[in-house]
Parts: C-alpha cells; structure tokens; sequence
C-alpha cells in the first residue's frame, strides 16, 4: 500500500472546509507562494524536526492530531531511498568556494586540493555539515525570537511571513541541497572563519558576534572505551550503608574504576580496598602528630561507630557463609 499523498491531502480538505491557499499560509505564518509550492510539488515538505508549519496547518484544516506530520515523515523515507541509490553530485560551486574561502588562510590551498581531487569527497561533506549545523543551530534559536525576526524582516526589506519562509526552507536543506542563495543569507554573514586539523579532523568554526550569541564552536574526534557494567559486588557495596555509608564521592569513583578479568569482588572487598586508600602507611605519609594517650569524646564516638561497621561486617560475612550452605 503507497503512502498518501499530502499535497491531495491538504488540497481536498481546503476544498470540503471552502478555503484558499492564502488562508494557509496566513495560519502557517509563511507566504501564499510557498504554500502553492508545496502543494504543486515544486518543493519538498519540509522535516517535521525542522519547522513548526505542521502544527498550524493540521489544526486550521481540522485533521487528527499529527496526521499531516506522520505523512510527511513517511513520504520523506520513501523520497530518502529513491536519493541513496543515485550517485553523488558534485557540491555547488558558489558553496564550495565559499567554505574554502572562510578557512584559515594557512590552510586554505591544502584543503582547496583535497576538495578538488573528488567531486564531493569526505572531507569537503565533513565540514560542510558541520558548518551548516551550527548555523542551522543559531538560525533555529533566533526563530523563536519574535523581536530578532522582525528586526531582520526590516533589514531585508521583506515581510515578517517572507522572512519566515526563507529561514524553514535553510532549516529544511541538508548537505547535499545547500544552494548558493543559503551561502549568501545565512553561511556567509555568520560563519567568520574555520579551520581543521587534518591528523585528528578536529574542527574550529568561529561565528560573527553580531548574530551569534557564541562565539566559536569545537568538534573533537575522539575514540572512547566501551561503556562498562558496574560490578555486582559494587552495587552491593553502594546499597548498605554500613560500608559505605561515608565514603566520599572521589573514593566512590576510584573504587568503581577497579576492573577484574575473572575474579568477581564482594562487598568486604570494596570496603577494605577503601580502608586501604585511606591508610596513610599505603602512601609513604606521616602522620603529623603524635596520637594523644586519652581519647575525648568524639573520638570515643568514631571508636564506637568503628566497633559498630566491624560486627556489621561479621554478621554480613556470616549471613552470607549460612545462605551458601543452605543452597550447597
């Protein structure tokens, strides 16, 4: 079964409900001219991730919440595999001379090179995109400041709906569709320089403090361990508070790194392994002072508490010895 087109979809409900294609776009907040666009098919519906049009036009034309969306990601799935079997285009030449022309001088030929010797290589869609989602960031923050958009309608010379439209058609394009209008209404003036180190692809984008409120952005590349499971005996530990009860978050973290390749810790281990790090013997330390021939109160109070954690310890050791028989 195909999936259902929007574009009849939308054009039968204005005609059942008796409204016009301007009706829409008022409610979407965008122009008359890009409705018509999307409903002749000249242009691709947008991602639902990116826009807020949806919304709006599902409740003006009365449909089931979230119909209109869950149409347009299915469309876009089937649009999506007919586009990963056709071969890659070479980027726009108006784009690619501007990437290159906003990298570090230093490296500009070398990466001017590296982009040349293929049509659209991994390195020139790396930093494409990296580009374009960090200026797609400021751009979506700044769409929900209504001042900020209206402030740029005045500089543009257009609409507060005609700027609104620009910016959901860049939110919309990707990678392989950023056109040279996108370079010069939003890459060029925001993107003030990048660069990249090509041994480890680290990246550098610095942004125009007029329309950004950061400054520069970094990307790492970095390789990370597998995520480990905490050991049961761990767990065990954190869970009686009779031995771990004041241990400090630094010591928590220290005993949770300890890794085993066959044998699996008990508690007791974790709460003598955490003793261990507090005797001062174990560090080659001192102690400061001589230890005083009477005890005041508080310490007969932690001589107490002392005694307390150390018969806990030998009815949990007992407990489990009994427990082990009972099975056995």
């Amino acid at each position: 079964m195909g999936v259902m087109d929007i574009c009849f979809l939308i054009q039968q409900r204005l005609k059942d409900l008796g409204l016009e294609q301007r009706d829409l776009a008022e409610a979407a907040q965008v122009t008359e001219s890009y409705v018509s666009q999307l409903l002749t098919r000249k242009k691709t519906p947008p991602a639902t991730s990116r826009t807020d049009i949806y919304e709006k036009m599902n409740a003006f034309l009365k449909l089931p919440k979230g119909q209109l969306a869950a149409l347009v990601e299915a469309q876009r799935r089937e649009e999506l595999k007919k586009k990963l079997a056709e071969p890659l285009m070479p980027l726009c030449l108006e784009v690619r001379k501007l990437i290159v022309l906003k990298c570090n001088p230093r490296r500009q030929q070398q990466v001017r090179e590296i982009f040349e010797r293929q049509s659209f290589g991994e390195l020139e869609r790396l930093v494409t995109q990296k580009l374009l989602d960090v200026v797609k960031k400021v751009t979506r923050e700044e769409l929900k400041n209504e001042n900020w958009m209206r402030s740029i309608s005045k500089l543009r010379h257009q609409s507060y709906e005609e700027t609104r439209t620009i910016i959901l058609e860049f939110l919309d394009t990707d990678v392989f569709n950023v056109s040279a209008g996108h370079c010069a209404a939003f890459l060029a003036p925001m993107i003030g320089s990048w660069d990249i180190d090509l041994a480890t692809f680290s990246l550098e984008i610095h942004l125009n403090p007029l329309l950004s409120s950061e400054s520069a952005v970094y990307f790492e590349f970095a390789e990370r361990e597998k995520a480990v499971q905490p050991e049961p005996g761990f767990q065990e530990f954190l869970r009686l508070s009779d031995l771990s009860g004041d241990a400090t978050e630094e010591e928590i973290q220290f005993l949770k790194g300890l890794r085993f390749k066959r044998h699996r810790p008990s508690p007791l281990y974790y709460y003598r392994e955490l003793q261990s790090l507090r005797d001062p013997l174990h560090f080659g330390e001192r102690a400061a002072a001589p230890a005083p021939k009477r005890r005041d109160a508080g310490e007969q109070v932690k001589q107490l508490q002392l005694d307390t954690r150390k018969r806990a310890i030998r009815r949990w050791a007992k407990n489990r010895t009994n427990s082990k028989k009972k099975t056995m």
